[in-house]
Protein backbone atom coordinates (compact mmCIF):
# COMPACT_ATOMS: atom_id res chain seq x y z
CA UNK A 1 0.00 0.00 0.00
CA UNK A 2 1.13 3.45 -0.87
CA UNK A 3 2.58 4.98 2.26
CA UNK A 4 0.46 8.29 1.42
CA UNK A 5 -2.72 6.41 1.74
CA UNK A 6 -2.13 3.97 4.85
CA UNK A 7 -4.46 4.69 7.58
CA UNK A 8 -3.40 5.95 11.14
CA UNK A 9 -5.48 7.11 13.55
CA UNK A 10 -4.48 9.89 15.96
CA UNK A 11 -6.02 11.49 18.85
CA UNK A 12 -6.32 14.82 20.48
CA UNK A 13 -3.81 15.04 23.66
CA UNK A 14 -0.90 14.06 21.56
CA UNK A 15 2.16 16.06 21.96
CA UNK A 16 3.78 17.36 18.97
CA UNK A 17 7.74 18.71 18.84
CA UNK A 18 8.48 21.01 15.76
CA UNK A 19 6.60 24.14 14.62
CA UNK A 20 6.17 22.92 11.32
CA UNK A 21 4.58 19.61 12.64
CA UNK A 22 1.76 20.95 14.54
CA UNK A 23 -1.18 18.72 14.28
CA UNK A 24 -5.20 20.38 14.53
CA UNK A 25 -6.06 20.68 18.21
CA UNK A 26 -9.08 18.63 17.71
CA UNK A 27 -9.97 14.79 16.15
CA UNK A 28 -12.73 13.29 15.56
CA UNK A 29 -11.76 10.63 12.85
CA UNK A 30 -8.36 8.54 11.24
CA UNK A 31 -6.00 10.47 9.39
CA UNK A 32 -6.41 8.26 6.55
CA UNK A 33 -2.92 9.22 5.32
CA UNK A 34 0.78 9.29 6.13
CA UNK A 35 1.31 12.12 8.70
CA UNK A 36 5.38 12.53 8.39
CA UNK A 37 5.12 15.15 5.82
CA UNK A 38 5.32 18.93 6.70
CA UNK A 39 2.57 20.41 7.93
CA UNK A 40 1.03 23.41 7.46
CA UNK A 41 -1.83 25.52 8.35
CA UNK A 42 -4.88 27.44 6.41
CA UNK A 43 -7.04 29.60 8.65
CA UNK A 44 -10.21 32.19 7.48
CA UNK A 45 -7.94 34.90 9.02
CA UNK A 46 -4.80 33.82 7.95
CA UNK A 47 -2.68 36.10 5.78
CA UNK A 48 0.02 34.95 2.91
CA UNK A 49 3.52 36.35 4.67
CA UNK A 50 2.18 34.51 7.77
CA UNK A 51 4.42 31.23 8.82
CA UNK A 52 2.27 28.60 7.86
CA UNK A 53 2.37 27.34 11.39
CA UNK A 54 -0.88 27.00 13.50
CA UNK A 55 -0.36 29.70 15.46
CA UNK A 56 0.26 31.92 12.20
CA UNK A 57 -1.64 29.93 9.59
CA UNK A 58 -1.80 31.14 5.74
CA UNK A 59 -4.68 32.40 3.97
CA UNK A 60 -5.95 29.51 1.23
CA UNK A 61 -6.03 31.45 -1.65
CA UNK A 62 -2.03 31.64 -1.92
CA UNK A 63 -1.82 27.83 -0.62
CA UNK A 64 -4.08 26.68 -3.50
CA UNK A 65 -2.11 29.04 -6.26
CA UNK A 66 1.01 27.84 -4.90
CA UNK A 67 2.67 30.74 -3.90
CA UNK A 68 4.56 29.19 -0.80
CA UNK A 69 6.58 26.19 -3.02
CA UNK A 70 4.95 23.15 -1.15
CA UNK A 71 6.37 19.55 -2.59
CA UNK A 72 5.03 16.34 -2.87
CA UNK A 73 4.87 14.74 0.78
CA UNK A 74 3.73 17.84 2.33
CA UNK A 75 -0.23 18.15 4.38
CA UNK A 76 -2.19 21.70 4.35
CA UNK A 77 -4.60 21.53 7.05
CA UNK A 78 -7.53 23.76 6.33
CA UNK A 79 -9.30 24.91 9.74
CA UNK A 80 -12.98 25.30 10.19
CA UNK A 81 -14.54 28.71 9.29
CA UNK A 82 -15.58 30.18 5.97
CA UNK A 83 -13.48 31.42 2.88
CA UNK A 84 -14.18 33.47 0.52
CA UNK A 85 -12.19 34.67 -2.80
CA UNK A 86 -10.42 33.84 -5.40
CA UNK A 87 -9.46 29.89 -5.45
CA UNK A 88 -7.12 29.04 -8.31
CA UNK A 89 -5.45 25.60 -7.64
CA UNK A 90 -2.02 25.22 -9.03
CA UNK A 91 -0.06 22.41 -7.16
CA UNK A 92 2.33 20.10 -7.66
CA UNK A 93 3.24 17.21 -6.13
CA UNK A 94 4.73 13.81 -6.81
CA UNK A 95 2.92 10.46 -8.40
CA UNK A 96 4.83 8.80 -4.92
CA UNK A 97 4.08 11.81 -2.76
CA UNK A 98 0.86 13.70 -3.41
CA UNK A 99 0.28 17.16 -1.72
CA UNK A 100 -2.62 17.20 0.67
CA UNK A 101 -5.03 19.98 0.85
CA UNK A 102 -7.53 18.80 3.53
CA UNK A 103 -9.92 19.88 6.36
CA UNK A 104 -9.58 19.40 9.63
CA UNK A 105 -11.47 16.26 10.83
CA UNK A 106 -14.30 17.42 13.36
CA UNK A 107 -14.32 20.86 11.54
CA UNK A 108 -16.21 22.66 9.13
CA UNK A 109 -14.49 24.40 6.35
CA UNK A 110 -16.56 26.39 4.06
CA UNK A 111 -15.65 27.81 0.71
CA UNK A 112 -18.57 30.14 0.12
CA UNK A 113 -19.89 31.79 -3.05
CA UNK A 114 -16.67 30.89 -4.78
CA UNK A 115 -15.80 28.42 -7.52
CA UNK A 116 -12.82 26.19 -6.98
CA UNK A 117 -10.53 25.91 -10.17
CA UNK A 118 -8.21 23.43 -11.07
CA UNK A 119 -5.89 24.49 -13.95
CA UNK A 120 -2.43 23.30 -15.27
CA UNK A 121 0.58 22.76 -14.19
CA UNK A 122 -1.04 21.28 -11.28
CA UNK A 123 -0.67 17.60 -10.69
CA UNK A 124 -0.50 14.99 -7.97
CA UNK A 125 -3.03 17.21 -5.00
CA UNK A 126 -5.66 15.62 -3.33
CA UNK A 127 -7.90 18.08 -2.15
CA UNK A 128 -9.96 16.73 1.14
CA UNK A 129 -13.34 17.38 3.21
CA UNK A 130 -14.20 20.77 2.39
CA UNK A 131 -17.60 22.12 1.57
CA UNK A 132 -18.14 24.19 -1.10
CA UNK A 133 -21.68 25.99 -1.10
CA UNK A 134 -23.29 29.50 -1.80
CA UNK A 135 -25.48 31.58 0.38
CA UNK A 136 -27.75 32.33 -2.64
CA UNK A 137 -31.46 31.32 -1.77
CA UNK A 138 -33.48 29.14 -4.21
CA UNK A 139 -35.67 32.09 -5.16
CA UNK A 140 -32.45 33.49 -6.60
CA UNK A 141 -31.26 30.85 -8.71
CA UNK A 142 -33.91 31.26 -11.36
CA UNK A 143 -33.28 33.81 -14.49
CA UNK A 144 -35.72 34.80 -17.44
CA UNK A 145 -32.78 33.44 -19.95
CA UNK A 146 -32.94 29.98 -21.69
CA UNK A 147 -29.77 28.65 -22.17
CA UNK A 148 -26.61 27.06 -20.66
CA UNK A 149 -25.19 30.74 -19.75
CA UNK A 150 -27.79 32.99 -18.53
CA UNK A 151 -25.87 36.82 -17.79
CA UNK A 152 -28.27 37.58 -14.79
CA UNK A 153 -27.60 35.16 -11.89
CA UNK A 154 -25.32 35.74 -9.09
CA UNK A 155 -22.55 33.89 -9.27
CA UNK A 156 -21.27 30.02 -10.29
CA UNK A 157 -20.13 28.17 -7.40
CA UNK A 158 -19.30 24.59 -7.49
CA UNK A 159 -15.76 23.33 -8.97
CA UNK A 160 -14.28 23.69 -12.34
CA UNK A 161 -11.43 20.96 -13.11
CA UNK A 162 -9.89 22.56 -16.42
CA UNK A 163 -6.45 20.70 -15.80
CA UNK A 164 -4.38 18.81 -13.30
CA UNK A 165 -2.81 14.94 -13.68
CA UNK A 166 -3.34 12.25 -10.86
CA UNK A 167 -5.17 14.62 -8.47
CA UNK A 168 -8.05 13.18 -6.47
CA UNK A 169 -10.91 14.99 -4.92
CA UNK A 170 -12.01 13.65 -1.70
CA UNK A 171 -15.23 13.25 0.94
CA UNK A 172 -15.93 16.93 -0.67
CA UNK A 173 -19.19 18.41 0.07
CA UNK A 174 -20.89 20.36 -2.85
CA UNK A 175 -24.24 21.98 -2.41
CA UNK A 176 -26.42 24.33 -3.34
CA UNK A 177 -24.05 26.34 -6.10
CA UNK A 178 -25.93 28.91 -8.38
CA UNK A 179 -23.99 27.27 -11.24
CA UNK A 180 -23.53 23.15 -11.80
CA UNK A 181 -21.87 21.25 -8.93
CA UNK A 182 -18.56 19.64 -10.78
CA UNK A 183 -17.32 20.28 -14.15
CA UNK A 184 -14.72 17.64 -15.24
CA UNK A 185 -12.80 18.23 -18.18
CA UNK A 186 -10.77 16.91 -20.55
CA UNK A 187 -7.40 18.64 -19.47
CA UNK A 188 -7.86 16.75 -16.55
CA UNK A 189 -6.34 13.29 -16.93
CA UNK A 190 -5.70 10.34 -14.57
CA UNK A 191 -7.84 12.00 -11.49
CA UNK A 192 -11.02 11.30 -9.44
CA UNK A 193 -13.72 11.96 -7.50
CA UNK A 194 -14.41 9.56 -4.86
CA UNK A 195 -16.69 9.91 -1.54
CA UNK A 196 -18.20 13.05 -2.48
CA UNK A 197 -21.51 14.40 -1.74
CA UNK A 198 -22.78 16.28 -4.53
CA UNK A 199 -27.11 17.64 -4.68
CA UNK A 200 -29.18 20.63 -5.19
CA UNK A 201 -26.71 23.01 -7.36
CA UNK A 202 -28.22 24.73 -10.34
CA UNK A 203 -30.94 27.24 -11.44
CA UNK A 204 -34.10 27.12 -13.39
CA UNK A 205 -34.82 28.99 -16.37
CA UNK A 206 -37.58 29.33 -18.68
CA UNK A 207 -37.15 26.25 -20.59
CA UNK A 208 -35.65 23.55 -18.06
CA UNK A 209 -33.50 23.40 -15.03
CA UNK A 210 -29.59 23.40 -15.32
CA UNK A 211 -26.71 22.72 -13.87
CA UNK A 212 -25.83 18.94 -13.26
CA UNK A 213 -23.73 17.41 -10.26
CA UNK A 214 -21.03 16.22 -12.71
CA UNK A 215 -20.23 17.28 -16.36
CA UNK A 216 -17.43 15.72 -17.15
CA UNK A 217 -15.45 14.81 -20.92
CA UNK A 218 -12.19 12.80 -21.62
CA UNK A 219 -10.26 11.80 -23.81
CA UNK A 220 -6.44 10.61 -22.34
CA UNK A 221 -6.12 8.48 -19.73
CA UNK A 222 -8.90 7.21 -16.97
CA UNK A 223 -11.22 9.53 -15.58
CA UNK A 224 -12.87 7.92 -12.23
CA UNK A 225 -16.34 9.31 -10.38
CA UNK A 226 -16.55 6.79 -7.76
CA UNK A 227 -18.51 6.22 -4.10
CA UNK A 228 -19.89 9.82 -4.74
CA UNK A 229 -23.63 10.33 -3.97
CA UNK A 230 -25.99 12.69 -6.42
CA UNK A 231 -28.82 14.54 -6.39
CA UNK A 232 -30.55 17.31 -8.42
CA UNK A 233 -33.56 19.50 -7.69
CA UNK A 234 -34.54 20.18 -11.08
CA UNK A 235 -36.04 18.75 -14.35
CA UNK A 236 -33.64 18.99 -17.18
CA UNK A 237 -30.42 18.85 -14.65
CA UNK A 238 -28.44 15.39 -14.96
CA UNK A 239 -27.07 13.28 -11.95
CA UNK A 240 -23.94 11.70 -14.10
CA UNK A 241 -23.63 14.03 -17.64
CA UNK A 242 -20.71 12.44 -18.89
CA UNK A 243 -21.69 13.84 -22.32
CA UNK A 244 -20.27 16.07 -25.61
CA UNK A 245 -20.96 17.28 -28.93
CA UNK A 246 -19.35 15.42 -31.82
CA UNK A 247 -15.93 18.29 -30.96
CA UNK A 248 -15.82 16.57 -27.82
CA UNK A 249 -14.26 13.57 -26.04
CA UNK A 250 -16.38 10.97 -23.74
CA UNK A 251 -13.73 8.14 -23.42
CA UNK A 252 -11.96 5.86 -20.61
CA UNK A 253 -14.56 6.48 -17.32
CA UNK A 254 -14.70 4.05 -14.47
CA UNK A 255 -17.76 5.52 -12.39
CA UNK A 256 -18.62 3.10 -9.93
CA UNK A 257 -19.92 2.24 -6.26
CA UNK A 258 -22.01 5.88 -6.54
CA UNK A 259 -25.50 6.19 -5.40
CA UNK A 260 -27.97 8.69 -7.74
CA UNK A 261 -31.68 9.59 -6.38
CA UNK A 262 -34.61 11.45 -6.66
CA UNK A 263 -34.45 12.46 -9.90
CA UNK A 264 -31.75 13.50 -13.05
CA UNK A 265 -30.67 10.84 -15.71
CA UNK A 266 -27.47 9.27 -15.69
CA UNK A 267 -25.98 9.46 -18.84
CA UNK A 268 -22.93 8.66 -20.23
CA UNK A 269 -22.30 9.25 -24.41
CA UNK A 270 -22.50 12.40 -26.79
CA UNK A 271 -22.12 12.87 -30.21
CA UNK A 272 -18.60 11.46 -30.76
CA UNK A 273 -18.28 7.59 -30.25
CA UNK A 274 -16.95 6.53 -26.76
CA UNK A 275 -14.84 3.91 -25.75
CA UNK A 276 -13.93 2.60 -22.61
CA UNK A 277 -16.35 3.13 -20.55
CA UNK A 278 -17.03 0.87 -17.64
CA UNK A 279 -19.76 1.15 -14.98
CA UNK A 280 -20.45 -1.10 -11.90
CA UNK A 281 -22.28 -1.09 -9.00
CA UNK A 282 -24.18 2.20 -9.18
CA UNK A 283 -27.34 1.94 -7.01
CA UNK A 284 -30.25 4.46 -8.11
CA UNK A 285 -33.48 5.03 -7.65
CA UNK A 286 -35.70 8.01 -9.29
CA UNK A 287 -32.99 8.20 -12.06
CA UNK A 288 -32.60 6.49 -15.11
CA UNK A 289 -29.25 5.08 -16.74
CA UNK A 290 -28.08 5.77 -20.46
CA UNK A 291 -25.14 4.57 -21.80
CA UNK A 292 -24.67 6.19 -25.87
CA UNK A 293 -26.24 9.46 -27.31
CA UNK A 294 -26.07 10.09 -30.68
CA UNK A 295 -23.53 7.82 -31.83
CA UNK A 296 -21.90 4.49 -33.13
CA UNK A 297 -20.02 3.56 -29.67
CA UNK A 298 -17.00 1.05 -29.11
CA UNK A 299 -17.08 -0.68 -26.06
CA UNK A 300 -18.85 -0.62 -22.54
CA UNK A 301 -19.15 -3.09 -19.55
CA UNK A 302 -22.34 -2.48 -17.55
CA UNK A 303 -21.96 -4.71 -14.18
CA UNK A 304 -24.06 -5.19 -10.74
CA UNK A 305 -25.91 -1.53 -10.83
CA UNK A 306 -29.59 -1.34 -9.56
CA UNK A 307 -31.44 0.66 -12.01
CA UNK A 308 -35.13 0.54 -11.07
CA UNK A 309 -35.96 3.42 -13.24
CA UNK A 310 -34.70 1.94 -16.59
CA UNK A 311 -30.85 1.26 -18.19
CA UNK A 312 -30.54 2.21 -21.61
CA UNK A 313 -27.17 1.01 -23.88
CA UNK A 314 -27.21 2.59 -27.12
CA UNK A 315 -24.89 1.47 -29.99
CA UNK A 316 -21.85 -0.39 -28.49
CA UNK A 317 -20.60 -2.45 -30.81
CA UNK A 318 -19.26 -4.44 -27.79
CA UNK A 319 -20.89 -4.95 -24.85
CA UNK A 320 -20.53 -6.59 -21.49
CA UNK A 321 -24.12 -6.23 -19.63
CA UNK A 322 -24.18 -8.38 -16.33
CA UNK A 323 -26.27 -8.91 -12.94
CA UNK A 324 -27.92 -5.48 -13.26
CA UNK A 325 -31.46 -5.42 -11.62
CA UNK A 326 -34.30 -3.51 -12.69
CA UNK A 327 -36.61 -3.04 -10.11
CA UNK A 328 -36.86 -1.66 -6.46
CA UNK A 329 -35.16 -4.37 -4.02
CA UNK A 330 -37.91 -5.20 -0.90
CA UNK A 331 -35.10 -4.39 1.68
CA UNK A 332 -31.75 -4.25 0.54
CA UNK A 333 -28.91 -2.51 2.05
CA UNK A 334 -26.08 -1.98 0.71
CA UNK A 335 -22.86 -0.63 2.31
CA UNK A 336 -19.96 1.12 0.15
CA UNK A 337 -16.57 1.60 2.21
CA UNK A 338 -14.43 4.57 1.56
CA UNK A 339 -11.32 3.07 -0.85
CA UNK A 340 -9.05 6.05 1.19
CA UNK A 341 -10.79 6.72 4.91
CA UNK A 342 -11.36 4.03 6.75
CA UNK A 343 -13.47 5.73 9.07
CA UNK A 344 -16.58 6.15 6.56
CA UNK A 345 -19.07 4.35 4.07
CA UNK A 346 -21.67 5.62 2.04
CA UNK A 347 -25.45 3.77 2.61
CA UNK A 348 -27.98 3.33 0.01
CA UNK A 349 -31.32 1.58 1.31
CA UNK A 350 -34.13 0.50 -0.97
CA UNK A 351 -37.31 -0.55 1.00
CA UNK A 352 -39.51 -1.71 -1.61
CA UNK A 353 -41.91 -3.66 1.08
CA UNK A 354 -41.95 0.10 2.89
CA UNK A 355 -40.69 -1.31 6.41
CA UNK A 356 -40.15 0.96 9.33
CA UNK A 357 -36.41 0.09 9.17
CA UNK A 358 -34.44 -2.03 6.93
CA UNK A 359 -30.76 -3.65 8.62
CA UNK A 360 -27.79 -3.05 7.21
CA UNK A 361 -25.08 -5.56 7.82
CA UNK A 362 -21.83 -3.65 8.81
CA UNK A 363 -19.29 -6.53 9.60
CA UNK A 364 -16.09 -5.85 7.61
CA UNK A 365 -15.84 -2.13 8.71
CA UNK A 366 -17.19 -2.11 12.27
CA UNK A 367 -16.71 -4.33 15.17
CA UNK A 368 -19.31 -5.13 17.97
CA UNK A 369 -19.06 -2.51 20.96
CA UNK A 370 -17.46 0.41 18.25
CA UNK A 371 -19.38 4.02 17.87
CA UNK A 372 -21.24 5.45 14.87
CA UNK A 373 -22.86 8.02 13.52
CA UNK A 374 -25.62 7.75 10.03
CA UNK A 375 -26.49 10.84 8.64
CA UNK A 376 -28.98 11.79 5.88
CA UNK A 377 -26.92 12.31 2.94
CA UNK A 378 -28.21 15.35 1.94
CA UNK A 379 -27.84 16.81 5.63
CA UNK A 380 -24.35 15.51 6.74
CA UNK A 381 -23.81 18.49 9.11
CA UNK A 382 -27.33 17.93 11.13
CA UNK A 383 -28.10 15.42 13.64
CA UNK A 384 -27.35 11.69 12.84
CA UNK A 385 -30.45 9.60 11.96
CA UNK A 386 -29.07 7.44 14.66
CA UNK A 387 -25.90 6.89 16.46
CA UNK A 388 -24.24 4.77 19.53
CA UNK A 389 -22.17 1.81 19.65
CA UNK A 390 -22.55 -0.96 16.77
CA UNK A 391 -24.17 -4.94 17.90
CA UNK A 392 -24.08 -7.88 16.04
CA UNK A 393 -22.14 -6.08 13.39
CA UNK A 394 -25.93 -4.49 12.35
CA UNK A 395 -27.26 -1.43 12.23
CA UNK A 396 -31.18 -0.86 11.70
CA UNK A 397 -31.76 1.97 9.28
CA UNK A 398 -34.92 3.70 10.13
CA UNK A 399 -36.69 4.37 6.69
CA UNK A 400 -40.34 6.50 5.95
CA UNK A 401 -40.27 5.75 2.27
CA UNK A 402 -38.85 3.68 -0.56
CA UNK A 403 -35.11 4.92 -0.75
CA UNK A 404 -32.54 6.79 1.45
CA UNK A 405 -29.06 7.42 1.27
CA UNK A 406 -27.01 7.93 4.18
CA UNK A 407 -23.03 8.57 5.26
CA UNK A 408 -22.24 6.13 7.91
CA UNK A 409 -19.35 7.47 9.90
CA UNK A 410 -17.03 5.22 12.43
CA UNK A 411 -15.62 7.42 15.12
CA UNK A 412 -13.79 6.87 18.48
Amino acid sequence: MCRHIAALTLFAGIAWTSALAERPAFWSAAVPFDPSGRQFHVAPDGKADNAGSQDSPWDLASVLAGTHKLRGGDIVWVHGGTYTGKFDVRLAGAESAPIHICGVPGQRATVLNSTLTVSAPASDVWIWNLEITSSVPPERRATTQSGSHPTDLPGRGGMEVYGGRRCKYINLIIHNNVGGGVGFWKGATDSEFHGCIVYDNGWVGPDRGHGHCFYAQNQEGIKTISNCIMSVPYRGCYTMHAYGSKAAYVDNFVIEDNIAFERGPFLIGGGRPSRGIRVARNYLHGVGMQLGYGADNEDCEVRDNIVPAGLTISRFRKVVEENNIRQVPAAKAVLIPSRYDTTRAHVAVYNGARAKAVPLDVGGFMKDGESFRLLAAKDFFGKPVVEGPCADTKIDVPMSGEFAAFVLLRTP
